[in-house]
């Protein structure tokens, strides 16, 4: 399977110039059955990254711009009244497909926010009783802008804790930059890719990942950051169980993107600032991803 995988890659190699670790992440988020947070400054590649992952699967995509005024029934659906009928139908919303970007999620109220919450940890959406499953596979990219707060809502720390990876895209280098240029007036376009992946090699993928052997070992080391974490002077949240599962399922997609069906140490340690980082509630002056690399050098490598 590593054949459709490298497709991907260089599918979206076409689009993003010098990104490879990002797609690299995203990538494992797929394979792991996570969501994706990508937090970075405006006109960075963000949209445009997960546009080019929506139109390389042979999956629905759909967009959501969160606004202030975005209600919870505009992302899950409604009943509507049927005249016809006489009979309520069930409208679906832009949930229902299997790629979902929530453009400046952080741009929605809590309240709107919270209608997500079901819908990426159990895959489903409640409507007054109803029960409804999404398409499967479902993936949700979500972006937001860490430096522009105003009119602006904080995710919770349950939203947070539902995204397996939050990472940011960076500048491009000088020479990356060039090339970018040359591709825009090449008239290259996001909306030119074809699928290369079908929904069906995805979930064959996904299952391949779970087989991808973890040492107990490793399973330890992992815990011996989780716990220490929630330990710390310096951290007044811990990670989740949640995160710890995440933290393994993720190095899981990193070895399998690399050719392996066993799990490094160094897969744990690069995928640990966006795993755990961003599931943390750190005391006051310091960052999550500094907390982090200190567990890093704290807790012996196996």
């Amino acid at each position: 399977m590593r054949e459709p995988l490298q497709r991907l890659r260089n599918h979206l190699g076409q689009v993003m110039v010098g990104k490879e670790a990002a797609i690299e992440l995203l990538l494992v988020g797929l394979l792991a059955g996570g969501h994706v947070l990508l937090e970075d400054v405006p006109g960075v590649g963000k949209t445009l990254l997960a546009k080019a992952l929506a139109r390389s699967l042979a999956g629905t995509f759909q967009r959501i711009q969160a606004t202030p005024d975005l209600l919870p029934t505009d992302l899950s659906g409604t009943n509507i009244w049927n005249p016809k009928t006489a009979e309520f139908e069930f409208r679906p919303g832009p949930v229902f497909c299997n790629i979902l970007l929530a453009d400046e999620i952080n741009r929605a109220t809590p309240r709107t926010q919270s209608a997500l919450l079901e819908v990426m940890e159990e895959y489903q959406v409640t409507i007054d009783g109803v029960t409804y499953p999404l398409p499967q596979p479902f993936f949700v990219i979500a972006t937001q802008n860490p430096v522009e707060y105003q009119g602006t809502f904080p995710l919770p720390e349950a939203q947070l804790d539902r995204f397996a990876l939050c990472f940011s895209l960076g500048y491009p280098t000088e020479e990356e930059e060039l090339q970018m240029l040359q591709r825009v007036q090449g008239g290259l376009d996001v909306n030119q890719l074809e699928p290369c992946l079908s929904l069906a090699e995805i979930q064959q993928l996904r299952q391949q990942v779970l087989q991808v052997r973890v040492d107990s070992v490793l399973q330890k080391y992992i815990l011996a950051l989780v716990r220490a974490s929630r330990e710390s002077d310096r951290i007044t949240l811990g990670v989740s169980p949640r995160g710890t599962v995440m933290l393994q399922r993720t190095a899981q997609s990193l070895a399998f993107l690399n050719g392996r069906d066993y799990v490094l140490p160094d897969d744990v340690k690069q995928l640990a600032p966006h795993v755990l980082a961003h599931r943390l509630i750190t005391a006051a002056g310091h960052s999550g991803r500094a907390c982090v690399a200190e567990l890093l050098e704290m807790v012996p490598v196996p």
